[in-house]
C-alpha cells in the first residue's frame, strides 16, 4: 500500500469508525436544518469544517501549536453541543437560502477544534518524516470523502423522514438536533478535565 493510500485510508476512517462518533455527530449537527435539495450548501459546510480541521491538524501535527489534549477532548463535544442547540433555537426561515451562515462559522470554527483532536496520533504515525504535506493533503482528502458519505447517508435518511414519511422539516430539525445535543452532553461530562 502506498504511502498515499495509507493516510488517505487513515483519514476516510477516522471519520467513519463508529468508534470516533463524534466527529459524525457534528456532521450531523451541521447537516440537520437541510433537505437534501441542499446538498451543494451542505458541501460548502463540510468543506469549511475540513479546511478548520486540516489547519490545526497541520499546525498540531508540525509542533508549531500546543493544547492540552484533555482540553480538545472536552471541547470537541462541546463544539457538537452548541452546534445542535443553535439548531434547535434556530427559527425556520433562518437557514433558507445560499448567504453565509452561522453553521459556516461553526463547521470553519469548530473544525479548527476537531483537527487538534487527532493530531497526537497523527505526529506519531509520522514521526520524523521530514516532508509530510502528502500525507496530511491524503489524510485530509479522505476526511473529506468520509465526510460526503456520512452526509449522503444522513440525506437518504432526511428524505425518507421528510419527503416519505412527512415528518415535518421543524420536527426533523428538532429530533435530530435533540438527540445530537443529548449525546454531547454525555461526551462532555464523560471528558471533563478538571
Amino acid at each position: 500500500m502506498s504511502t498515499f493510500s495509507l493516510y488517505f485510508n487513515l483519514g476516510l476512517t477516522h471519520i467513519l469508525d463508529i468508534n470516533g462518533y463524534d466527529h459524525i455527530l457534528f456532521v450531523i449537527a451541521l447537516c440537520a436544518l437541510y433537505l437534501p435539495r441542499d446538498w451543494k450548501r451542505i458541501l460548502v459546510i463540510v468543506t469549511a469544517f475540513t479546511i478548520g480541521h486540516s489547519i490545526t491538524l497541520a499546525l498540531v501535527t508540525l509542533d508549531i501549536f500546543r493544547i492540552n489534549s484533555a482540553v480538545v477532548e472536552f471541547l470537541i463535544p462541546v463544539t457538537i453541543f452548541i452546534t445542535a442547540l443553535s439548531n434547535i433555537v434556530k427559527k425556520q426561515q433562518n437557514f433558507k437560502g445560499g448567504s453565509l451562515q452561522i453553521n459556516d462559522g461553526f463547521a470553519l470554527f469548530f473544525g479548527l477544534i476537531h483537527g487538534m483532536g487527532f493530531s497526537n496520533y497523527l505526529r506519531s504515525l509520522l514521526g520524523r518524516d521530514e516532508s509530510i504535506l502528502m500525507q496530511l493533503f491524503a489524510f485530509n482528502l479522505g476526511l473529506e470523502v468520509g465526510q460526503v458519505v456520512v452526509v449522503a447517508g444522513f440525506l437518504i435518511i432526511s428524505f425518507i423522514f421528510i419527503n416519505i414519511l412527512s415528518v415535518a422539516r421543524r420536527d426533523w430539525k428538532l429530533v435530530v438536533s435533540s438527540a445530537v445535543a443529548g449525546i454531547a452532553l454525555s461526551l462532555m461530562m464523560n471528558a471533563k478535565f478538571w
